[in-house]
């Protein structure tokens, strides 16, 4: 069962729509069809928010670190909640898949991303869940963290929407904890 789901981003106006910030826009669209509020948490180092998913209560949090600080605030709502890494949930950008791709896998390494490196250093386990938004690559040429850290085109935007549509309609099998039968829908696309 998910208890916490993560969304990871940077904080600040500029960052607010680039595609590194996929995990917060993607909690950002939860936060408001739910109609609750984000709270800040500075003793967590992030936002959080509570929501209902069929009847259970489900945290959310945006750290309010950098990227690469993530798993400062995860590490510390876990412990302070009593969380196993099975019952968080990690929304992030993802490189290696194009926008509006979405798959959920268990564990694994970090892949080269400094916010799944910098929580799974903080909980001392790979094994939470994560669910990556597909983002592209850059153009030939083009600097990752420059393609990372700017905004998606309208298409793209479009893309990763569409992702975020197919992800949230199976949210309620994620959060009991199916998540052998999300990973069959949507790791088969």
């Amino acid at each position: 069962m998910i208890k916490l789901i993560v969304g990871l981003g940077n904080p600040g106006r500029q960052y607010e729509k680039t595609r590194h910030n996929a995990g917060f826009l993607f909690l950002d669209g939860l936060v408001s069809d739910s109609g609750c509020d984000w709270v800040s948490e500075s003793k967590f180092d992030g936002l959080l928010a509570v929501i209902r998913v069929a009847g259970s209560k489900v945290m959310l949090l945006k750290p309010t670190t950098f990227m690469n600080r993530s798993g400062q605030a995860v590490g510390k709502v876990a412990r302070y909640y009593g969380l196993a890494p099975e019952e968080i949930l990690v929304i992030h950008d993802e490189l290696d898949f194009g926008a509006g791709l979405v798959k959920l896998k268990k564990d694994g390494g970090h892949a080269g991303h400094n916010g799944l490196r910098d929580i799974i250093a903080h909980l001392g386990s790979k094994e939470f869940y994560r669910l990556r938004i597909g983002i592209g690559r850059p153009p030939a040429g083009k600097v990752v963290a420059d393609f990372v850290l700017s905004n998606p085109s309208k298409n793209e935007l479009n893309s990763m929407s569409s992702a975020f549509d197919l992800a949230r309609s199976y949210l309620v099998q994620m959060v009991a904890g199916d998540m052998s039968i999300v990973m069959n829908k949507l790791n088969s696309g």
